[in-house]
C-alpha cells in the first residue's frame, strides 16, 4: 500500500512539474492512412519493388533504391529521417526491438482514429460506417480549455472523421471530404480552394479529396487563423497499397513527407509558433507483408496488421532519435501524451478509460 502511494506521488510530482516547465503551447497532428512501418524504417521493399504490384520497375528503382535502408528510408522520407530524426524522436522500428503498435482488435481505420484521439480501443467502433462516436476525444477536450476555444481543427481527406470526431457534440470544425471552408472573412486563397475542389479529378470517389487539397487548405487556414491545435489526415498512401499500386504508395507517402516538411518550416519561421509547437505524425494501422499478398491489406485477419509507428518533434521532445530500445507503445497512449504536451490531463476527464502518456516523449 506504501510502494502505491509512493509511486502515485512520483507520478504526480513529475505531471506537476511538467506543467510548469513545459513549452509546447500547439500541437499539429498529422496521418498518413495505412502506412506501413516496414517503409518508413527500411524504405522501398525491393520484393514488392519486383513483384506484382509494381509498374515501370527500373523508374521506381531509380527514384527510390539505395543499398542500405538508411539511404532507402532517407529517400522515402527525406524530412522524416533528415530533421525529425535528429531533433525528434522516431518509434516503430522492430528490427530494432521498439515496437508500437495499435491496442484494437480490429486493425482498420475508425477503430484506428478513434484509438488515438480518445485513447480507448473501444471494441464497440468495429466499423468504418458513418456512426457517431460516443467517446470523447482529445481535441474536443482541449477545444474547451482556456485559450484553446476556437483554436483546434480537423482537416482530412477520408470523409469519415466528422463522425469520429463527433462534431454534433464536440462543436469542432471538420473539413473532411469535399466540405468547404465556412468562414466568411475568409481569404481569397482559401475561397477559391472551395471552388478548385469541385474541379479536380475525383481519383478516389466522389466522397474522399485528394490530399493535396486538403494539404493546402491546412496550410492556408494556418496561415490565416493562426490555430493552436490542427490536425491534417491524409488517406491516398492507404487508397493507392488497396489498390496494389506500389509505386504510386512510395510516391504519395514522398510526397505527404514534403507536404510536413513545408508546413514545419512555416512553424519556425513564425515567431507565434517557432520553439512553441510540437508536431506529432502516425498512421491508423499497419498492414501485412508475409505473404506478400497482404501488403495490401489489414484488419483483424491479417498478420501484422496491429504494427505501426509514430515520431515527434518538438521543444519538449528530447532528440533520441530512433528509438533502439525494446519497448512497446501502444496508440491509446497518444491522447493523453498530446494533453500533457500542452499541460492538460486529458485521462483525468475523459469520462473513459485513456492509456497513459509516454514518458519518453516528454522531458
Amino acid at each position: 500500500m506504501k510502494k502505491s502511494l509512493l509511486i502515485l506521488l512520483l507520478v504526480t510530482l513529475f505531471a506537476g512539474a511538467f506543467a510548469q516547465s513545459h513549452k509546447t503551447q500547439n500541437v499539429i497532428i498529422v496521418t498518413l492512412d495505412g502506412m506501413r512501418w516496414q517503409d518508413v524504417f527500411r524504405g522501398a521493399d525491393s520484393a514488392l519493388i519486383n513483384s506484382k504490384y509494381t509498374d515501370d520497375k527500373d523508374e521506381v528503382k531509380k527514384q527510390f533504391w539505395a543499398q542500405t535502408s538508411a539511404e532507402r528510408r532517407k529517400l522515402l522520407f527525406p524530412f522524416l529521417w533528415s530533421v525529425v530524426s535528429t531533433q525528434g524522436q522516431i518509434y516503430g522500428n522492430r528490427d530494432l526491438g521498439s515496437k508500437d503498435e495499435v491496442a484494437n482488435p480490429y486493425r482498420f481505420s475508425y477503430p484506428g482514429y478513434n484509438e488515438i484521439f480518445t485513447g480507448f480501443p473501444d471494441v464497440r467502433m468495429n466499423t468504418n460506417d458513418p456512426i457517431t462516436n460516443p467517446n470523447m476525444n482529445v481535441l474536443e477536450f482541449i477545444n474547451k480549455q482556456k485559450g484553446y476555444e476556437g483554436k483546434v481543427i480537423a482537416f482530412s481527406s477520408w470523409e469519415r472523421f466528422p463522425q469520429i470526431l463527433n462534431v454534433s457534440r464536440s462543436g469542432l470544425p471538420v473539413y473532411s471530404g469535399y466540405a468547404d471552408l465556412k468562414n466568411t472573412d475568409a481569404n481569397d486563397r482559401l475561397k477559391y480552394l472551395n471552388e478548385l475542389q469541385k474541379d479536380v479529378p475525383r481519383y478516389l470517389g466522389d466522397s474522399t479529396r485528394s490530399d493535396f487539397i486538403t494539404y493546402e487548405f491546412t496550410k492556408e487556414y494556418m496561415k490565416q487563423y493562426k490555430p493552436r491545435v490542427l490536425y491534417m489526415a491524409f488517406d491516398e498512401t492507404d487508397d493507392m497499397a488497396h489498390e496494389g499500386k506500389y509505386k504510386p504508395y512510395l510516391e504519395r507517402a514522398r510526397q505527404e513527407d514534403g507536404y510536413i516538411k513545408t508546413l514545419w518550416e512555416m512553424v519556425q519561421a513564425d515567431p507565434l509558433y517557432k520553439d512553441k509547437t510540437t508536431l506529432l505524425i502516425t498512421c491508423d494501422h499497419g498492414r501485412g507483408e508475409t505473404p506478400i499478398d497482404t501488403w495490401r491489406s489489414h484488419g483483424a485477419d491479417i498478420k501484422g496488421a496491429e504494427q505501426t509507428w509514430f515520431a515527434v518533434i518538438g521543444p519538449d521532445t528530447k532528440g533520441l532519435g530512433e528509438i533502439k530500445t525494446s519497448t512497446t507503445t501502444y496508440h491509446k497512449q497518444l491522447a493523453q501524451t498530446i494533453a500533457q504536451l500542452l499541460g492538460f490531463d486529458f485521462k483525468k476527464n475523459a469520462g473513459h478509460e485513456v492509456g497513459d502518456a509516454i514518458g519518453t516523449v516528454l522531458k
